[in-house]
């Protein structure tokens, strides 16, 4: 690893920078992130090119690092918060005036990852639009309401979790009645913006970068008839998601009664196996929401990969989907994509 001291970086392809900046977030070095990331835009470099290709990839590797269990959750965390002090640093040594539109950025309710929309913020701003930033967890009709008092031009909604999706699709509905459209944006909308599409989305884009381009050369869309897309989920989907408690539950007192070994787990252990089962109800209802078992068998994927990092059998995981899937015998789409699940754990 390259460490620089009393030659500071002077571009982005400096070798070893990355790896650099990356041990000063994970050190919680703050100061010494934002003079690196100063003395880059001393040198030329744009600031577009720092929030993306520096703050946004380093960010992408503090999670790769959080699911390889490498990192904890307080240093994730950490992390996150010097990033979002440098890309402050970053966007305070810049200044455009608004020459587009306005444009209101958030995340749906419930999606806590808030640094990837702020950097779109600040590179929209940087485009010339005047943008409201409303970070992370909006409520749908607080969201509603800021539209009402602020008339933008468009909204950005962010959607990293697709377990969001529901109140996603919700706020799509929400934001186009009152005639304003939305682009999406966020892994959580699916491979392709796919599932973006079905809740009614007017433009979903991969990353900040596309979304700049599509607002500055593809916008606005006509919006057609918000309640079009307003209706998903079924009796499944319902049933799933009224009965989560129960469903957790009754598989935490099964689980309890038919492994022995849980009797010796202390709080973090119980805990963490509760929050597990959620996970997959939520993913579950998720899927059904949009009829695709792509989004549980991603989960269960994902899942697998973590779970294994921590030092957790593959069974752990099959037991839990036996569990839901029992008490689920009534439901045919929901057993089927448990059982889609299933079959990745035993290959």
């Amino acid at each position: 690893m390259t460490v620089f001291t009393s030659n500071p970086p002077r571009s982005l392809d400096d070798p070893g920078l990355g790896d650099h900046f990356l041990s000063l977030v994970g050190d919680g070095d703050e100061y010494g992130a934002v003079d690196l990331v100063t003395g880059l835009l001393d040198n030329g470099t744009p600031a577009q090119r720092i929030m993306l290709d520096l703050i946004a990839a380093t960010q992408s590797r503090v999670g790769e690092l959080w699911a390889a269990n490498e990192w904890s959750v307080a240093r994730e965390h950490a992390a996150t918060a010097i990033s979002e002090r440098v890309l402050a640093a970053v966007s305070a040594r810049t200044t455009v005036r608004p020459t587009r539109g306005r444009i209101t950025v958030a995340c749906v309710d419930g999606e806590w990852h808030a640094l990837p929309v702020r950097i779109l913020g600040e590179m929209l701003r940087l485009d010339g639009w005047r943008v409201d930033f409303l970070g992370a967890n909006v409520p749908g009709p607080h969201l509603v309401t800021h539209l009402h008092q602020t008339g933008p031009d468009a909204v950005a909604l962010s959607c990293m979790i697709a377990t969001r999706l529901p109140r996603a699709h919700t706020a799509i509905t929400a934001c186009r009645s009152v005639g304003v459209p939305v682009i999406a944006g966020g892994r959580g909308f699916g491979p392709d913006g796919r599932w973006a599409q079905k809740l009614g989305a007017d433009a979903w884009a991969a990353g900040a970068e596309e979304a700049v381009a599509r607002l500055a050369h593809q916008w606005p869309p006509v919006v057609g008839d918000p309640y079009e897309t307003a209706f998903l989920g079924d009796d499944e989907y319902t049933y799933v998601v009224r009965s989560r408690g129960d469903l957790v539950r009754t598989a935490l007192d099964t689980l309890a009664a038919t492994y022995p070994p849980m009797a010796a787990y202390d709080q973090r252990q119980h805990d963490a196996t509760v929050e597990d089962l959620g996970h997959i109800v939520d993913f579950l209802a998720a899927s059904l929401y949009v009829a695709d078992q792509q989004i549980f068998t991603g989960f269960v994927e994902w899942t697998a990969v973590v779970l294994e990092a921590r030092g957790v059998p593959p069974v752990a995981l099959q037991v839990g989907l036996r569990l839901v899937k029992d008490q689920l015998r009534d439901y045919p789409a929901a057993c089927a994509t448990l059982e889609a699940g299933l079959r990745l754990t035993t290959r």
